[in-house]
C-alpha cells in the first residue's frame, strides 16, 4: 500500500494529533495566566510560538490579546494550523481513504468532526471554552480507542501510527523549548530555581503531570522535568518514546515491503545521536540546541517518510 492511502492515513492522524495537541496549549495558556502576579498576555505569545502559528497571527493583528489569539488557534479561518482547520483537514483525508479505516474509526472520526464543528461555529465565549477544550480532548481520545481497539495491525496502522507520533514528538520539543527561552526571566535562569507552578504547565500541556509526581514526588525541577520529557521510555509523550514507536512502525513497513527505506535508517540515526546521552550531556550541549536539532530532524524524517511511500504519487 504506497501513495494516496498512505498520504490519508498518515496526514489524518497527524492532524488529529495537532488539533488535540492545540487545545491542551489553550489551555496552558490559561494556566500560565493564573499564576501570573500582573495581568499580561503574554503567555498567548507563548502558545502561538510553540505551535508556530505566531507569525501568521501578527499579519492579521497589531498586538498579542487573548481573545483574538484563543480565536486564532481555535478557528480562525486565516490560520490553516487551527484546531477547526485541523479537524476539518482530518476529516478530509479519512473520507478519501476510508476504504483503509474501519468502520468503528471512520465513525468515530466523523462524529468528532461534527461534534467540534458545531461548537467552534461561533467565536467562542469564555464560559464555553472549557467545555469546547474537554470536547477536543474527549474526541481525540474516542477515535484512539477505536484505532487501537478495531483496526488490524497491518500497512494501514503503521501509517496511522507513524503521523501520530511525528506530531506528537514536534509538539512535545516545541513545547519544552519555548517554555525555556520564553517564558523563563531570561536564558541565565535555566536550571535554577523557577517557580513550580509554572513549571508545573509544561507536565499539564503533555499529559505528564501524574506520571512525574508519582516517580519524582513534589521536590523535583526543571531538571527532571526535562528528563522526563526527553528520556523517559514510560512517558508516552517523551521523545525517546515516541522516537521508539515510530522505529517499530518503520521496521513493520520494512518487513511488509522487504526493503529499507532511508527514513528507517534516519530514525535509527537520530536515536543513537541525540537519545543515548544522560540529560547532563543534554544540557552540556545546549537545551535550546538540542530541542531545535529534533525538530529540524523530526521534520526531516516527515519529508523521508512521504519520499519513500511515494505520498503523492
Amino acid at each position: 500500500m504506497l501513495g494516496n492511502t498512505a498520504n490519508g492515513l498518515f496526514w489524518t492522524y497527524r492532524l488529529l494529533e495537532r488539533a488535540e495537541n492545540m487545545s491542551r496549549l489553550i489551555e496552558t495558556g490559561q494556566r500560565i495566566a493564573l499564576t501570573r502576579l500582573n495581568s499580561s498576555d503574554e503567555q498567548w505569545l507563548y502558545v502561538m510560538q510553540t505551535s508556530a502559528v505566531s507569525e501568521e497571527y501578527k499579519i492579521q493583528y497589531s498586538k498579542v490579546e487573548k481573545e483574538p489569539a484563543v480565536d486564532w488557534i481555535l478557528r480562525h479561518p486565516e490560520n490553516k494550523s487551527s484546531i477547526l482547520s485541523s479537524i476539518t483537514s482530518a476529516r478530509q483525508n479519512a473520507k478519501m481513504v476510508r476504504h483503509a479505516l474501519t468502520t468503528d474509526v471512520w465513525e468515530a472520526i466523523n462524529g468528532s468532526f461534527l461534534e467540534i464543528q458545531k461548537l467552534l461555529k461561533a467565536k467562542t465565549i469564555e464560559g464555553d471554552l472549557p467545555l469546547i477544550l474537554r470536547t477536543i480532548k474527549q474526541s481525540a481520545a474516542f477515535v484512539r480507542g477505536a484505532t487501537y481497539g478495531t483496526m488490524l495491525r497491518n500497512e494501514e496502522y503503521d501509517f496511522c501510527r507513524l503521523g501520530t507520533f511525528i506530531e506528537r514528538a514536534d509538539n512535545t520539543a516545541r513545547i519544552l523549548d519555548v517554555k525555556y527561552y520564553v517564558l523563563l526571566p531570561s536564558a541565565k535562569a535555566v536550571g535554577t530555581s523557577i517557580d513550580n507552578v509554572q513549571w508545573e504547565t509544561i507536565l499539564r500541556s503533555v499529559s505528564a503531570y501524574g506520571g512525574f509526581r508519582l516517580e519524582y514526588g513534589h521536590e523535583a525541577g526543571p531538571d527532571d522535568i526535562a528528563k522526563f520529557l526527553i528520556l523517559d521510555k514510560r512517558m508516552p509523550r517523551s521523545l525517546i518514546y515516541c522516537c521508539d514507536i515510530l522505529k517499530l512502525h518503520l521496521l513493520s513497513l520494512c518487513s511488509a515491503y522487504r526493503k529499507k527505506p532511508p527514513s528507517l535508517s534516519q530514525i535509527m540515526e537520530l536515536q543513537n545521536r541525540f537519545l543515548t546521552h544522560d540529560i547532563e550531556a543534554i544540557f552540556k550541549f545546549g537545551l535550546h540546541d538540542f530541542l531545535q536539532e529534533m525538530i529540524s530532524l523530526f521534520g526531516n524524517l516527515s519529508d523521508q517518510i512521504e519520499i519513500d511511500y511515494r505520498f503523492y504519487e
